[in-house]
């Protein structure tokens, strides 16, 4: 079992940078694949940005592509995801996931730890 806490959500002005942070707690999840997903009020949780386990894989949403960077520090048990040139469209709860498996993926259902979600808010 892995347990997830996410930081670092808060209120920025558009154009502005946030850093998210994802602890892990429990069974080392060195070896979990991390995922970063998204639900905005009356929307479906959307995919965000993904790692593989060794962090040298990523993946991007097309929306937050040269904008945010996802990154993980193993001997921390903490993922994050830098963000910069925020827009009032990423205004949203932010989560932070993991899989067991060592391979990235998109799609939130194949995702085995959820964390409780940070609320990030972007004023134009």
């Amino acid at each position: 079992q892995v347990q997830l806490v996410e930081s670092g959500g808060g209120l920025v002005q558009a154009g502005g940078s946030l850093r998210l942070s994802c602890a892990a707690s429990g069974r080392t999840f060195s070896r979990n694949a991390v995922g970063w997903f998204r639900q905005a009020p009356g929307k479906e949780r959307e995919f965000v940005a993904t790692i593989s386990w060794s962090g040298t894989s990523t993946y991007y949403a097309d929306s937050v592509k040269g904008r945010f960077t996802i990154t993980r520090d193993n001997a921390k048990n903490t993922a994050y995801l830098q963000m910069n040139s925020l827009k009032p469209e990423d205004t949203a709860v932010y989560y932070c996931a993991a899989r067991a498996s060592t391979y990235y993926a998109t799609g939130p259902n194949v995702y085995d730890y959820w964390g409780q979600g940070t609320q990030v808010t972007v004023s134009s």
